[in-house]
């Protein structure tokens, strides 16, 4: 099973987790698209009310975009993406709702995110906390 999984992000969101990859706060160590990406969506479901939030976004704001906007392809990892699949998936997400894809539910937590006054260090913040999870969980216990 990868580690991480494909996604797409609309273009103004993409542009913005862009520069935070490029901004000198982003050193020690360099996170890429995966690390922001999953910081983000780790972020808005630090919230209880996060499903509400998203849809909330993308029925109110993403909607109204055109919807040709053109997306880039990244990755996120595969904790992440699974909170965004059981969203995808619920009941929220479905008949007579409408029914929104991952790219959507993607954009919309990099969005949310960038709403927040001092959005660039609670992302890379949170890349580092989503970072020492992955390798705690990597790690083999100790024998005896």
């Amino acid at each position: 099973m990868p580690e991480t999984i494909e996604t797409r992000l609309w273009q103004e969101e993409h542009e913005w987790l862009y520069a935070l990859l490029r901004s000198t706060a982003n050193v020690s160590p360099s996170f890429r698209f995966p690390d922001l990406i999953s910081a983000c969506v780790s972020l808005v479901f630090l919230h209880a009310n996060a499903a509400d939030r998203i849809f909330t976004f993308l029925g109110t704001q993403l909607v109204l975009r055109p919807q040709h906007t053109p997306r880039r392809r990244e990755s996120m990892w595969r904790s992440q993406y699974d909170l965004l699949l059981a969203l995808q998936r619920s009941p929220a997400n479905r008949h007579p709702h409408p029914n929104f894809q991952l790219d959507q539910l993607t954009t919309a937590c990099v969005a949310l995110c960038r709403e927040h006054v001092d959005a660039e260090s609670l992302v890379l913040r949170q890349a580092r906390l989503n970072m020492a999870e992955r390798a705690t969980r990597a790690r083999p216990a100790r024998p005896g």
